[in-house]
């Protein structure tokens, strides 16, 4: 249902793209087009929801932000907000929200591709002593993310890989 939901919704665009990792790509996961959606953002936290249990979420700015807050409501968990730099003033800090020593936390992420943005996320939370074992991410594009998380002991559960959305 959600794969259908992301090809409707146009999430899927092709031409000549530069990802956020450097990397260029013929296509373009666009999960902003989903997650704006009010009942597509829906699916995703149902289908989130599954694979998470007492974690506290966290979602890197931006684009797992309405993720991370869909997610929270669908499970009634607290989340917190993880910025991809400390601030430079007021508190200074990187994570926005309660996260309390040796809490376990699940990452959520829109997109997947080498898998460096969630591992930032990730070590963010840990250097705020939260504990984090799992990345659940609404598609994975099965670029080496899995794997450099499973290096740093992080299980990444994707909803959707690209190559069931490209058949």
């Amino acid at each position: 249902m959600l794969k259908e939901m992301l090809k409707e919704c146009g999430a899927i665009k092709f031409g000549e793209f530069t990802l956020t990792s450097g990397k260029k790509s013929k296509y373009y996961v666009d999960i902003k087009k989903a997650s704006t959606n009010p009942t597509i953002l829906k699916e995703i936290a149902k289908q989130m929801s599954k694979h998470v249990t007492e974690e506290k979420i966290a979602g890197m700015e931006l684009g797992a932000v309405p993720i991370a807050v869909a997610l929270s409501l669908e499970t009634n968990l607290p989340y917190v907000i993880v910025r991809k730099e400390k601030k430079e003033h007021g508190t200074g800090k990187q994570i926005e929200g309660n996260l309390k020593e040796n809490e376990k936390v699940v990452v959520v992420e829109d997109v997947a591709t080498t898998g460096a943005s969630i591992l930032r996320a990730v070590n963010a939370v840990r250097e705020n002593k939260g504990i984090v074992e799992k990345a659940i991410v609404v598609v994975d594009r099965e670029e080496g993310a899995s794997e450099l998380l499973r290096k740093n002991n992080v299980k990444m559960v994707p909803l959707v890989r690209i190559s069931e959305l490209m058949n």
